[in-house]
């Protein structure tokens, strides 16, 4: 196996948890109002946030530094994303969760000291967003008839091929850690995984408010 098919076998089960979490099975399964995904959208803007300043720092490194990829940058697109869903004044409407604090600030522990753990991050978030997130994107479309601003998180269309660019990354993966990185970064994979469980079970809270009346097609 390589690294990367590892890495995958050992973070499925994480995987299939935040898949198949309460919040994100009702959202695909075409059960929530535009709400919840609004709700979805303003969790991930701090997070990004935390992981687009983290790569800044980890730009220059000589290791870390080769996955700072301009063309993945998220906060612009969740900028008008935010703006569509929250209104002009959106950056006084929205709040972190708990959840979502704790996120970011392990981004930004590890941002300062463990370059594969910020590449552990880095991988669970923008190779999922550019593969599966691609759902969510749909739904949005389907349900809500959603195609620009509060889709365009979903967006990549700075990348010509996406499966040449997630195999293009997961050949980096092979080629640039040590053992003993390799295996902190597949235990931070694991980590960031349950960061995400974490955010999506928050939101579960509230999901009463954001079911679809049954008369909705």
């Amino acid at each position: 196996m390589t690294f990367a098919e590892s890495l995958r076998a050992a973070t499925m089960p994480a995987h299939e948890q935040a898949n198949h979490s309460p919040f994100i099975t009702a959202l695909l399964g075409g059960e929530l109002s535009v709400d919840a995904f609004a709700a979805l959208s303003s969790q991930l803007y701090f997070v990004y946030g935390a992981l687009e300043e983290a790569a800044e720092t980890m730009r220059n490194h000589p290791t870390a530094g080769q996955f700072v990829f301009d063309e993945l940058t998220r906060i612009p697109a969740l900028r008008q994303d935010m703006e569509f869903y929250f209104g002009p004044a959106w950056e006084k409407e929205i709040r972190p969760l708990p959840a979502t604090e704790a996120y970011c600030a392990r981004i930004r522990e590890v941002a300062a000291t463990s370059p594969e753990q910020f590449v552990a991050h880095h991988y669970t978030r923008y190779l999922g967003d550019i593969a599966g997130g691609q759902a969510i994107r749909v739904k949005l479309k389907n349900l809500h008839n959603i195609t620009g601003p509060g889709s365009l998180f979903y967006v990549f269309d700075r990348i010509p091929s996406p499966p040449k660019f997630r195999d293009n990354y997961r050949e980096l993966l092979n080629t640039v850690w040590t053992p003993a990185e390799q295996k902190s970064l597949i235990l931070e994979s694991i980590r960031a995984y349950e960061h995400n469980v974490a955010i999506f079970t928050a939101l579960a809270g509230n999901m009463p408010a954001y079911q679809l009346s049954p008369s909705v097609d």
